[in-house]
């Protein structure tokens, strides 16, 4: 194509598909109208999409398991239309968030959405929003529908998703490539935004970091890093599910896996081989056989992000009580009922399971059982498998929050609970509070997750205080401390308690 002569951040005309010059070059968007009709208050009702930006060069070939390089620049005009590709390969079928998966090389890009595809003056730039996408650091798509940031701009919020390496692409160790891959890939996107941002509308002083399940994780984990503390400046966490693999464990695990396709552990040695193998492997290694969960209730997975001692120094909470990114504002909060969907079909067998037994073999210790018992009276009322389910979220998500909390001492921090249960589940499983942030409850594949016509008041609620914190306001409710333990309970009607994790206690 040929180039375009648009001034950077400038759009050609009102209604021709706008154009941005990046570093790397200039991108084509596409303009699209936003989901609610909104109002002069609501802010602007069309949104710009700009799809599939790459910000590195495609980690393949010599580039495969080595730092990300940034992007080239390009002759001529991106034409930023389409999702790019996406590091999942086909459908994991791990969450009910609808990620698509996109075939390619490229996989590391960025999709922007805003309002105002111009350079502003300047002090006027919009707060922006970057979104990592959850997956347990192996599967996860930035092209889902429900991550559009279309409702964001129309309240006035510049909006990327990111992509990044997954699984042993991204976080696996191997003798003589750096660590923590996939997470270069989150700072060279950061560092995208910061040198890129203004030309879209947005200002590089006032990024918000967003992420859930193990986005929630990646933004946590940026947040103790020293080496990401000026590229963010505030974080919203949803479901974190933080990995800090030791760097044992992720070594074992590199070498279990190189001994498995018969390589050696050696860039040049599993570079040798497809990606499809090395997933195939990945797969075999890290499948659960329904047996004893404490390993994965305590140490997570294998593949994630690590304490390599270079990028992450320490684990996440150790760099929290030491004060790194305490000057940061935090949200932080969970469903109340994560992981109720892994037990809810188990209820027939677990009916035969002495209560004592289950709450051991999911890690309770003995001296916690009778205070939690007593904690979770109407959960315990509704079965077993419905108190096996709120236990593997209390001790996999819930409880970290108060960990998280208290290693954060006095930062500030807000906290919350999504209450409302789907009118699908019955209660407020994993992924379901994601579209109520996105405010996008009119988005496809909504009913499995949600139910017939989720509340669109809550979703207003929720979303409206995600853009007060993210444009430098406090969310609308109180600051966590150790006096009031106070925060907010998202269901109908919504609600601010005191000490509203007080059901965790008794496992901390």
């Amino acid at each position: 194509m040929e180039s375009t002569q648009t001034e950077p951040g400038a759009v050609a005309t009102a209604d021709a598909h706008p154009e941005v010059r990046t570093a790397a070059g200039v991108v084509r968007g596409r303009w699209r109208a936003t989901t609610a009709p909104g109002s002069g208050e609501r802010g602007a009702l069309r949104s710009a999409a700009f799809l599939g930006i790459p910000f590195a060069e495609a980690p393949v070939g010599e580039r495969r398991f080595r730092a990300p390089v940034p992007q080239a620049p390009w002759h001529g005009v991106f034409d930023a239309a389409a999702f790019g590709p996406t590091a999942q390969r086909g459908d994991p079928g791990v969450t009910l968030i609808p990620e698509p998966s996109v075939p390619g090389q490229s996989t590391l890009n960025v999709n922007v959405f805003t309002p105002s595809p111009a350079e502003p003056a300047e002090g006027a730039g919009l707060p922006v929003l970057v979104w990592i996408h959850g997956g347990g650091y192996f599967a996860g798509s930035p092209a889902s529908p429900w991550y559009d940031g279309r409702n964001f701009n129309r309240d006035g919020v510049v909006t990327v998703t990111i992509s990044y390496r997954l699984g042993f692409d991204g976080f696996g160790w191997i003798e003589d490539a750096p660590a923590n891959r996939g997470v270069r890939d989150w700072l060279l996107a950061l560092e995208w935004v910061q040198e890129n941002i203004a030309a879209f509308g947005g200002d590089p002083s006032r990024v918000t970091i967003a992420g859930q399940s193990a986005g929630g994780g990646a933004v946590m984990t940026l947040l103790g890093m020293e080496a990401a503390q000026h590229l963010f400046h505030g974080v919203y966490a949803i479901s974190g599910a933080l990995a800090d693999v030791s760097a044992e464990r992720s070594e074992a695990f590199g070498r279990a896996l190189a001994a498995e396709l018969g390589a050696a552990p050696t860039r040049a040695g599993l570079g040798a081989l497809s990606e499809e193998r090395i997933l195939e492997a990945q797969k075999k290694l890290t499948a659960f056989d329904g047996g004893d969960m404490s390993d994965i209730i305590e140490n997570g997975l294998p593949l994630g992000p690590s304490v390599d001692g270079e990028l992450i120094l320490r684990p996440t909470p150790e760099s929290f009580r030491a004060g790194v990114g305490s000057d940061k504002p935090l949200v932080l909060g969970a469903t109340d009922d994560e992981f109720s969907m892994a037990t809810a079909d188990a209820g027939r067998i677990m009916r035969w399971v002495p209560t004592g037994m289950l709450l051991g073999r999911l890690g309770v210790p003995k001296a916690a059982r009778s205070a939690y018992l007593a904690a979770n009276a109407d959960v315990r009322a509704k079965g077993k498998a419905r108190l096996a389910g709120r236990v593997l979220t209390d001790r996999m998500f819930r409880a970290a929050i108060l960990r998280i909390v208290a290693d954060r001492g006095s930062a500030p921090t807000w906290v919350y609970r999504f209450a409302w249960p789907s009118g699908h589940f019955g209660f407020a499983e994993h992924c379901l509070d994601v579209p109520f942030f996105f405010d996008c409850l009119d988005g496809p594949a909504m009913e499995p997750l949600a139910g017939p016509n989720p509340p669109q008041a809550l979703a207003d609620e929720l979303h409206a205080a995600a853009v007060a914190f993210i444009a430098g306001r406090d969310p609308g409710w109180s600051r966590h401390d150790e006096h009031g333990r106070r925060g907010r309970v998202y269901d109908t009607p919504t609600r601010e308690l005191s000490d509203l994790y007080a059901s965790v206690r008794p496992l901390i």
